[in-house]
């Protein structure tokens, strides 16, 4: 008679194998997430089948949480304008609690791993259109979504290559003014007026 599945043994695996490669990386042997879960090899590939389909639910997983936690920020809210819903949600995904996706993600990106999840770049391109249009709508702009999302992922992928976030931070407050000129200069950064 085989073992029973126990999927509360998988998800505890995988989510101490994703909190371990948002915080370090996608590892490219098993060895680092043998030691993150404190299990063997071999129950990581009994849960799993194989090492790649072990990396590709940690980047789903992670995937997952990326979008509950900025599709959250992303949302208008009563009584706030939503330049400056957006202003936040830059803040959070460009600082400490958005560094680990746009680290794991730009693994995928840019090497081999890309293999493990080739409809990556479209899905994360496409997941962001309909809630930046729901929260565009509020300021009548909703055929902006495009242009927005167009933004963001251009000023993140310069925050990457340069590591300026001031410079960047600056040119994201420029765009929220031109986008909604009704955008008061009291919600620019200090030095940007």
């Amino acid at each position: 008679m085989g073992r029973r599945s126990q999927p509360e043994i998988k998800q505890r695996l995988l989510d101490a194998c994703t909190d371990h490669a948002l915080e370090h990386g996608l590892p490219d042997r098993l060895e680092p997430l043998t030691r993150a879960t404190g299990a063997s090899a071999r129950m990581l590939i009994y849960h799993f089948g194989t090492r790649d389909a072990l990396l590709r639910a940690i980047l789903g997983q992670a995937r997952q949480r990326q979008l509950d936690t900025f599709g959250a920020l992303l949302r208008a809210r009563t009584g706030e304008p939503y330049t400056t819903t957006l202003g936040t949600a830059w803040t959070s995904m460009t600082g400490p609690a958005g560094q680990p996706f746009l680290r794991m993600f730009n693994q995928v990106r840019d090497n081999s791993l890309r293999q493990l999840w080739p409809d990556f770049r479209r899905a994360a391109t496409t997941d962001w259109l309909e809630p930046l249009a729901e929260g565009l709508r509020g300021i009548g702009r909703q055929d902006h979504a495009t242009l927005v999302l167009a933004v963001i992922r251009g000023l993140l992928l310069d925050l990457d290559a340069t590591g300026d976030p001031a410079r960047t931070d600056q040119a994201f407050q420029h765009f929220l003014r031109t986008l909604d000129p009704a955008r008061s200069d009291a919600a620019s950064p200090p030095g940007d007026h």
